[in-house]
């Protein structure tokens, strides 16, 4: 009976309705999926943004929509703003999507990592002058790193009798990656939250779409 209630439901609501079936699955299973392509595409799209690649996440949501029914594409095209202003590293826009998908914006220090990044790596197609501006912010913030690496150790070391430049400025690239790799510990369990949050989002389209 549920079985039938589901075939029911993606009959009447597309293949939208498969996409929390189809979210395990890998990149290479869901491009040869094709019952359920649309969920499938979508999927795709959603992943390419978190990769911030713009030009595949829109090339997955235009084939995710031409495969679904007139019903399903308010609800893609919302998702595809919201998903295209993460590829694009555009905070303010994604605040916007977030919130028509009436979902929880994303935090004011997730916000500004990703302006950040949109800093020092423009999307494609930016100008030269952006281009170069990033170059110099990256290069700005690898010498801050090793200077406050440097800082740090010198400071700790300043009770035993100090220590060498050179010694200093090795054992600051040792600490700053200790500490870079926290860091990058923690933002891959926020990756994962974010994972969860994007799959309520889908789960609240298809609610949307049930009404």
């Amino acid at each position: 009976m549920a079985k039938q209630r589901q075939i029911k439901m993606q009959q009447r609501f597309g293949s939208l309705a498969a996409i929390p079936q189809l979210e395990h699955r890998t990149d290479e299973q869901l491009l040869a999926e094709t019952r359920n392509r649309a969920a499938a595409r979508a999927i795709l799209g959603a992943r390419a943004a978190e990769r911030y690649d713009a030009k595949a996440a829109r090339r997955y949501f235009n084939e995710a929509m031409a495969g679904a029914h007139p019903q399903e594409r308010p609800a893609l095209r919302q998702m595809m703003k919201a998903a295209l202003a993460q590829a694009e590293r555009r905070p303010d826009e994604l605040r916007e999507a977030m919130e028509k998908l009436g979902q929880e914006p994303p935090s004011s220090r997730q916000l500004l990592m990703l302006r950040l990044m949109g800093l020092v790596a423009p999307p494609p197609g930016s100008s030269v002058l952006l281009r170069i501006r990033g170059w110099l912010i990256l290069v700005g913030l690898v010498l801050a790193i090793v200077a406050l690496g440097f800082g740090i150790v010198e400071l700790v070391s300043l009770p035993f009798g100090g220590i060498g430049v050179l010694g200093g400025i090795l054992l600051g690239l040792v600490v700053m990656a200790a500490l870079l790799g926290v860091l990058s510990l923690i933002g891959r369990r926020r990756q994962k939250r974010a994972l969860a949050a994007r799959r309520q989002q889908m789960s609240e389209a298809q609610r949307r779409l049930r009404r």
